[in-house]
């Protein structure tokens, strides 16, 4: 079991274990050594972060575990997540850092990991890192130390890989566009890549203070922009979260749409074209009964991983698919990118208005969704309320109760002290009452 990695790097509170300077000292050191086991010439990282206060700080102990072991550093700067995976395989680096806590508060943070092939570590990778990490590594010679240097223009290069996966010549002449960058990684690139394509951008989170970062704006707060959508009479709004690798769409009216309703648009046009390869689409158990409805109606696939763009991106390598996501907005193009990519998304659905001349209303939903409801419990460090005996007779009694009307999903949060409790069901009664019987359960464990 992985004690360090959750489902997407390492995460947690700054300044509190683990993500605490030492550590990322520690495993900046431990990775670098992983990927110098041959002990042959150079060896090169590049690093990106979000605008969160402590990326500062995690990025010089990064950089100095990583040199201490004989790695070069090439710093980005603030850029997306989806920069860091394209970064990593264009300048041939073995590794890629991404310093970020995602769509959480600006009081987290955390490091994502990229291999020379920009994808994400498997699995096994980070069980051998962390065994490094608490074994220790021995440091290089003096004269072997690795360099650090910082590249300018990495948001630029990567602004171009974004724009290149549009269609040639296709523009957003005369479109007006809201664009939300939850004051984080993308709040210079995404409103001079809308700019440059020819939009009329009306940017929001955009003036990050370190401290601002998912703050009342973003994919997980999209209220102000869906009311600057409304007040400024834009045709669309796109909002990105911290990393900018997820994406939710506001339609004219300020309606918004979840990461399910663009998979369904992407995958029936994509199949349309003759592009959607493997004829199914990737999603998590989170994303809505009612894509999965949507998808057999269109004679497409849907294939269900557990939750996570990292295991999405595992199933569509494996099964030679080409789009997938998670609900939330993580929407994997993998012919253009190796990880989610926010933006990338939102011009691709903006390329869609564009060609089909069509408001976003009528693009942005889909399918009728089927009533899902999910609620979150925190627990402390240490406490397992999943294995508690009344959870679990709890979970079973639920399970009764929604079969055959619906599906119920209990898991732990990859990133946060969470336990997520969800459930769907056209039926709202009974969808409520095993939802709120599970959760009294867990509050239940976690108060004794």
């Amino acid at each position: 079991m992985r004690k360090l990695f959750g489902t997407d790097g390492v995460r947690g509170t700054a300044n509190i274990h683990p993500m605490t300077a030492e550590m990322a000292l520690r495993i900046g050191a431990a990775v670098g050594r992983y990927f110098r086991r041959d002990g042959s010439g150079a060896h090169r990282v590049v690093i990106g972060k979000d605008t969160r206060l402590s990326g500062y700080m995690f990025e010089n102990a990064l950089t100095a575990g990583l040199t201490s072991t004989g790695m070069n550093v090439l710093l980005l700067g603030p850029v997306p997540t989806p920069a860091v995976g394209l970064m990593t395989r264009s300048m041939r680096a073995d590794l890629g850092v991404m310093i970020s806590a995602s769509h959480n508060p600006s009081e987290d943070n955390g490091i994502k990991f990229f291999g020379p092939d920009g994808f994400k570590l498997s699995d096994h990778a980070e069980m051998e890192i962390e065994a490094l990490v608490e074994a220790g590594v021995e440091a290089a010679q003096a004269a072997n130390i690795g360099r650090a240097k910082r590249i300018d223009d990495a948001r630029f290069r990567y602004g171009e890989r974004v724009k290149s996966s549009l269609p040639r010549n296709l523009g957003l002449n005369g479109l007006k566009v809201v664009i939300d960058c939850a004051n984080g990684a993308a709040h210079r690139t995404a409103p001079e890549v809308l700019w440059e394509l020819g939009a009329e951008v009306i940017p929001v989170g955009v003036t990050p203070d370190g401290l601002n970062i998912n703050r009342g704006c973003g994919s997980t707060q999209p209220q102000v922009a869906a009311e600057a959508v409304v007040a400024h009479g834009a045709h669309v709004g796109i909002c990105l979260d911290g990393d900018a690798d997820r994406v939710i769409v506001i339609d004219e009216t300020g309606t918004v749409a979840d990461g399910d309703q663009l998979m369904a648009l992407l995958a029936t046009r994509w199949a349309e074209q003759g592009l959607l390869q493997g004829g199914a689409l990737v999603a998590t158990v989170m994303s809505n009964l009612g894509l999965e409805r949507h998808l057999d109606a269109k004679g497409l696939g849907l294939e269900r991983t557990a939750v996570g763009d990292r295991y999405v991106v595992e199933r569509m390598r494996e099964g030679g698919f080409n789009l997938g996501g998670e609900q939330s907005g993580h929407i994997v193009m993998s012919d253009y990118a190796t990880t989610g990519d926010g933006l990338m998304a939102g011009l691709h659905f903006l390329a869609e208005m564009m060609q089909t001349g069509k408001k976003a209303s009528a693009l942005a939903h889909q399918f009728e969704t089927v009533p899902q409801l999910l609620r979150n419990v925190r627990f402390q460090a240490g406490q397992l309320p999943l294995e508690d005996a009344r959870v679990q007779e709890a979970i079973a009694a639920a399970e009764t109760m929604l079969e055959g009307q619906g599906r119920l999903l209990i898991r732990k949060s990859g990133t946060e002290p969470l336990v997520r409790v969800m459930a769907e069901s056209e039926d709202a009664e009974v969808m409520t009452l095993a939802v709120d019987s599970v959760v009294a359960a867990v509050e239940t464990a976690v108060a004794d």
